[in-house]
């Protein structure tokens, strides 16, 4: 299941959460600006509200995270970034150059997309595959650099 765009007041309800201003705002800046750092949440939550702490704006995507209504990923040597895409188990495109991370549907077949050779004993409900590379417009800049 992959979360729908609905009214975040209604969203943050249906998830026994308090509305609040800062709340509604993370909702709303997450879900127009896919894998966005806390820091440039906060950013934008302040550009909407004026004056918010950062530890609310930390507050609320921990609540909203844990509530199932965003999702943390962390790539490596790179700050956490959160997005609205959930429940679907899709995976992450990330630019070894620029940062820039992309959506990617399941690698193969129904999700957990991948099955472990040996699970150990445990039922697996999600995998978490990145997949690391350069993106097209670092390629381009990088070939014509090459060519100067």
């Amino acid at each position: 299941m992959t979360t729908e765009t609905h009214e975040p007041g209604a969203l943050l309800r249906s998830a026994g959460l308090r509305v609040t201003a800062p709340r509604l705002a993370v909702l709303d800046v997450v879900e127009s600006r896919p894998h966005i750092s806390a820091e440039d949440v906060a950013t934008r939550v302040r550009e909407r509200l004026g004056a918010v702490s950062t530890q609310t704006v930390y507050d609320a995507l921990r609540v909203c995270t844990t509530a199932g209504l965003m999702r943390r990923i962390e790539p490596a040597g790179s700050p956490a970034r959160y997005e609205r895409r959930v429940g679907d188990n899709h995976h992450h495109l990330v630019c070894r150059h620029c940062g820039r991370i992309e959506d990617i549907d399941c690698a193969v077949g129904s999700p957990p997309c991948l099955t472990a050779s040996d699970d150990r004993g445990f039922e697996i409900d999600e995998a978490e595959v990145v997949f690391w590379g350069v993106c097209p417009e670092c390629r381009t800049s990088e070939a014509a650099l090459a060519a100067d």
